[in-house]
């Protein structure tokens, strides 16, 4: 995934704060490809690059999920609040649909982070209907 983000150092104190991404690379002042740009890891596992660029101009409901486990909920709302990034409301869910934090990025990117799975979303949904 790449994101293009106004501030480098804004977004890796993101990517490193919220997800415990490790950088892997940093171009410093060479464009090998369209912009300075930093490689991050999560997990060992999730490629995210950061691209120097223009913010997204307006926030939008347009969104990344990840899944987390319910007993890490609190911990990631800390993180959120500590290098506070405007949460944004969850939407109203059904019983059985599991919890949502809403957030965006300092470039207008929203995330979510959802403590259910599809598998049990759907089964919800089936009941429900």
């Amino acid at each position: 995934m790449t994101f293009i983000v106004h501030d480098l150092i804004k977004a890796s104190l993101f990517f490193e704060t919220i997800f415990d991404a490790k950088e892997v690379y940093n171009s410093g002042m060479d464009t090998f490809s369209v912009a300075q740009e930093k490689f991050f890891l999560i997990n060992n596992e999730l490629w995210i690059a950061i691209m120097q660029g223009e913010s997204l101009p307006t926030k939008t409901y347009n969104h990344i999920a990840f899944k987390i486990e319910e007993s890490e909920y609190d911990r990631y709302l800390e993180r959120i609040k500590a290098i506070k990034l405007e949460i944004k409301p969850g939407r109203s869910r059904v019983v059985g649909e599991a919890r949502s934090l809403y957030f965006y990025d300092f470039d207008n990117h929203l995330f979510e982070l959802h403590t259910g799975t599809l598998e049990e979303r759907l089964e919800c949904y089936q009941q429900l209907g």
